[in-house]
């Protein structure tokens, strides 16, 4: 759980955890300003405390370090903000465990009416947007780049350089970037958000800040493929070793497409 100011929202997040599913909660506190360590360890929860705030990606960065180190084969990202159901995390675990895949995404736009839900449309036609430059770009058929619920298996994990990555919101680009790179299998199953007031947003003129970062890892990924212009992101991951696993990328709707090195 990457925590920021969740003290409102963690014990419900942490209460409709799939006990029978969760070994271990790992919860990382960015320098909050209210009582969500405090509330953390009451629940008995594992915590680690960021003396000074490192960003979306940075607090990520210790909350997978963390989980491997503690032993960790599958870890499960869960907002503690309670905005995506942590419910689901039975299906995004089932594939891993089938070694179906490398890691398992939920999906906003799979689980249909996200404007319903409460998705801001400026937000929704956004999400779109990015997602189709992505796909064209990295050459994968993913409905939604930007879930908060999401799934790696060891192999991705330590697949990839995490450190590489950005402290900041568009890690969750670059860590898909980079996956997509070393060839990892990536599938995604349908989930739904809820949008209240309590829960963490993203503001408009940050939104485009973020929109624009993507763009700029896509643009980069592109000149590298094309070796034009070396992306130390990709370079980076290429440097880990990464044990051989048969098998092309899955995608949402359950077809195959070839990606990473076997398939640029």
């Amino acid at each position: 759980m990457p925590a920021y100011n969740a003290e409102t929202t963690l014990p419900r997040t942490f209460h409709d955890l799939p006990a029978s599913w969760v070994d271990d909660v790992v919860l990382v506190d960015d320098a909050s300003r209210d009582r969500t360590v405090e509330i953390a360890r009451e629940l008995g929860i594992h915590t680690v405390v960021h003396p000074k705030n490192r960003g979306y990606g940075g607090n990520q960065k210790t909350c997978y370090r963390e989980a491997l180190a503690r032993g960790a084969d599958i870890v499960v990202m869960v907002h503690p903000d309670h905005q995506y159901d942590p419910k689901a995390i039975p299906q995004l675990v089932e594939p891993l465990l089938a070694g179906a895949c490398d890691a398992v995404f939920g999906s906003r736009m799979l689980g249909g009416r996200p404007l319903e839900g409460g998705m801001p449309k400026w937000k929704y036609l956004a999400n779109l947007g990015l997602t189709a430059l992505a796909n064209a770009t990295l050459y994968v058929f993913l409905s939604e780049y930007h879930s908060g619920l999401r799934a790696y298996g060891r192999r991705y994990l330590e697949g990839i350089d995490l450190e590489a990555n950005s402290d900041n919101f568009v890690f969750d680009t670059e860590i898909i970037a980079q996956g997509v790179w070393r060839g990892l299998r990536i599938r995604e199953i349908p989930i739904a958000t809820r949008y209240f007031d309590e829960a963490s947003q993203i503001g408009f003129w940050k939104s485009v800040q973020y929109g624009f970062s993507i763009l700029r890892v896509l643009v980069r990924y592109k000149l590298h493929k094309k070796r034009i212009l070396r992306y130390p992101l990709l370079v980076a991951a290429e440097a880990i070793e990464l044990e051989p696993l048969d098998g092309p990328a899955v995608t949402a709707g359950g077809a195959a497409s070839e990606t990473g090195p076997s398939g640029r």
